[in-house]
This record gives structure tokens, sequence and C-alpha cells, in this order.
């Protein structure tokens, strides 16, 4: 039964981290880009950095919306499955 746990836990972190890898990695790279521009031009604007990350997260949370959802309904619909197989 703690294997079974364990497995259900490790498989959670492992669907997590694939569904909000992309926006992750959109806000990694767009906080780099703006810290570069901004050491290279002495602009230290704050605001700058914080609406530049909005946007492009919520455009890449646009373009990957679908494949995250239909990531995480296969990782639940795959939980329900092992659940039924426990329990029975």
């Amino acid at each position: 039964m703690e294997a079974m746990v364990i497995d259900v836990m490790r498989e959670t972190m492992m669907a997590i981290l694939i569904a909000a890898s992309p926006l992750l990695i959109v806000a990694l790279i767009v906080g780099l880009s703006v810290s570069i521009f901004q050491t290279a031009t002495s602009i230290q604007e704050q605001s700058l950095s914080f609406i530049l990350k909005i946007v492009s997260i919520f455009a890449a949370l646009i373009l990957f919306g679908p494949w995250m959802i239909t990531t995480l309904t296969n990782f639940f619909v795959n939980l329900v499955s092992q659940f039924s197989t426990m329990i029975g």
C-alpha cells in the first residue's frame, strides 16, 4: 500500500512539473532577456520586467493551455483507473 502511495505522489509531481514547465521556461527566458536589456541600457524600471512577464505568461497560457489540460486530464483518468484497481 505504501508503494502505491509513493507511486501516486511521484506521478503527481511529474505531472505538475510537465504541465507547468512551458510557463516556467517562458518566464525564465523573458526574465533573463529583460534583465540583460536593463543591464545593457541602464534602465532600472521594475514594472518593465513585471509587465512583460505577465503578458508573455498569458500568451504562453493561451498557446500551451490545451496541451496542459490534455496532460492533466490524462493524468487524472490514469489516477482514477488506478484507484479503481486498488479498491477492487
